[in-house]
């Protein structure tokens, strides 16, 4: 018998919206002791199926027909009081974004000792002791520290693992967990994913997992579900739905799984277009009153170099420095020493103003397009303003927002429309026009694609492709995503603690990684182990 049966399940979207339903005719079983994965895209209905089975839909939104049995009851039509009961002691989840998850007013052991404090008996001691319990259970570092912090004193990986010692305090038999690996490392990824698969063992819990990410299916999962558009359009055992795809849209999403093996070797210009020299850059923050003053190593006398119309990939965890060496780069951050030279001229001898006047030589690509440009203002303004603050006459800028539009596959009719009004992928690709209108030499990008899905994912990554051939770009590639550093970039540097730990071509890197951090980062790649059966770009959602 199933542990958590879902038929016929459809739910209605708010009549003022463009879509009626969320999710039409859904229908899943779950057994004990099994993992089903639940892939698609953003907007597929993965994690609106997880709020329809944990009682937790958006105001509005209402389940219109067909019924969720948990244990032979139905779920949906169970009051708020009853389900109150189940959320803990029988149903557990783990949401994508611990930081909004977690209360920030509290610290990780009171919010975890609340579960034992609302469903049990326990004593105060005896739920100080099953906390700490837990975080060792989950492996947390140094678990009493870990009880007292709030949730900003920990890091992503460790509010992640306190969610899941929430979630499972007291060992419920369905677990659900909500792209709970999503913003994380690939190391601490590949942590979460041992933990949780060690735990379903132990325990016998059902686990529904749902995730945009093919990897992380080919490593955990029993069984899969492929979502798309609220509907269910293929499921079946993990390895014949990863090796034999049937339906068209989830052949599509297999095709959109960058390989791990690089491409044949491209012929890099012997010429550097820049030159970068021991740039080192420190963080220093003094606590209250001055003391227990704390100074961070971002970046240690990093060295790199860029061959003209070459991609240089920087790699490494959270922490490790990327994102600082790329605004020292652009300017956004002045480091402490060491120059960054761009066809001889160091960029960290100019001044504000010769910076101002240099802007079109170096373009910067930002991770959140959304958080990047102006809401106030529409897109082809946003294009537009770098050429014209440089002297371009307004209609010229708008003609060559036009053409950039169309360069990076946009309606140049959309120009007119607000950064709100587009997908992720659209206001990534505004945001390259926008770096674009520029004509840069370099353009530095940092983790373009991380928050896309894996579709969006490879379109992006074709168009990179194509304009750095088209217009003769030279990129720096910031990624802790080594499936797409293998496609993109000729030349990698890995980067630790703010230190470059090995660089060279990718495809020696790849064949034959040195360092033992290399190697780390290499076997917790989600997925290593399976490879697509359709070439990557092959086949494209429609």
């Amino acid at each position: 018998m199933s542990l958590l049966s879902i038929e016929g399940l459809t739910v209605a979207l708010p009549k003022d919206g463009d879509r009626p339903y969320a999710l039409r005719d859904v229908t899943l079983q779950l057994n004990p002791n099994e993992i089903l994965c639940v892939v698609g895209e953003s907007g597929s209905g993965k994690s609106m199926t997880a709020s329809a089975v944990m009682g937790l839909l958006p105001e509005g939104v209402t389940v219109e027909r067909g019924r969720v049995l948990f244990e032979g009851r139905d779920l949906v039509s169970m009051s708020d009081a009853e389900l109150r009961k189940l959320r803990g002691p029988r149903l557990g989840m783990v949401f994508q974004e611990p930081m909004t998850a977690l209360n920030p007013l509290r610290s990780i052991g009171s919010q975890i000792g609340e579960m034992f404090k609302v469903h049990t008996s326990l004593s105060a001691g005896e739920r100080d002791a099953k906390v700490l319990a837990l975080l060792e259970q989950v492996r947390i570092p140094d678990p009493a520290a870990a009880a007292r912090a709030y949730p900003h004193e920990l890091s992503g990986g460790q509010r992640q693992r306190a969610m899941i010692a929430m979630a499972l305090a007291l060992e419920p038999k369905l677990l659900i967990c909500d792209e709970p690996t999503t913003a994380l490392d690939v190391t601490t990824q590949a942590q979460i994913l041992e933990l949780i698969r060690d735990l379903q063992r132990r325990t016998g819990t059902a686990v529904l997992f749902i995730t945009h990410d093919f990897g992380v299916v080919a490593d955990i999962a029993d069984r899969v579900a492929v979502m798309r558009h609220g509907e269910v359009v293929e499921q079946g055992p993990a390895e014949e739905v990863l090796n034999n795809p049937q339906h068209p849209y989830t052949r599509a999403l297999v095709a959109a799984v960058p390989p791990l093996s690089p491409p044949a070797a491209q012929p890099l210009a012997e010429e550097a277009i820049m030159e970068i020299q021991h740039v080192s850059k420190t963080y220093r923050k003094a606590g209250l009153f001055g003391r227990n003053r704390r100074v961070t190593h971002a970046v240690r006398d990093v060295s790199l170099s860029l061959p003209r119309g070459g991609t240089l990939g920087i790699v490494g965890e959270s922490g490790s420095g990327k994102s600082t060496l790329a605004r020292c780069i652009v300017r956004l951050l002045d480091p402490e020493q060491g120059s960054i030279r761009i066809e001889g001229q160091d960029r960290l001898a100019l001044s504000r103003a010769e910076l101002r006047r240099d802007a079109r030589r170096i373009q910067m690509v930002f991770q959140d397009p959304y958080a990047s440009l102006n809401p106030r203002r529409k897109v082809g303004e946003l294009v537009a303003q770098g050429p014209m603050v440089h002297g371009t006459p307004r209609a010229e800028a708008f003609r060559r927002a036009r053409d950039l539009f169309e360069l990076v596959g946009l309606d140049p009719r959309a120009l007119d429309r607000y950064p709100h009004e587009f997908s992720g992928g659209q206001r990534q690709r505004i945001g390259l026009a926008r770096a674009l209108a520029m004509q840069p030499d370099v353009l530095v990008a940092d983790e373009p694609v991380s928050a896309l899905d894996v579709s969006v994912q490879a379109q992006v990554l074709k168009l990179l492709a194509r304009l750095r051939t088209q217009l003769g770009l030279s990129m720096v590639f910031i990624t802790h995503d080594l499936r797409v550093a293998a496609q993109l970039c000729d030349c990698i540097a890995v980067m630790r603690q703010g230190e470059v730990v090995e660089q060279g071509a990718t495809a020696e890197i790849f064949a034959n990684p040195r360092h033992e951090y290399t190697r780390a980062l290499f076997s917790a790649v989600p997925g290593k182990g399976w490879t697509p059966p359709v070439a990557f770009g092959a086949e494209e959602v429609a």
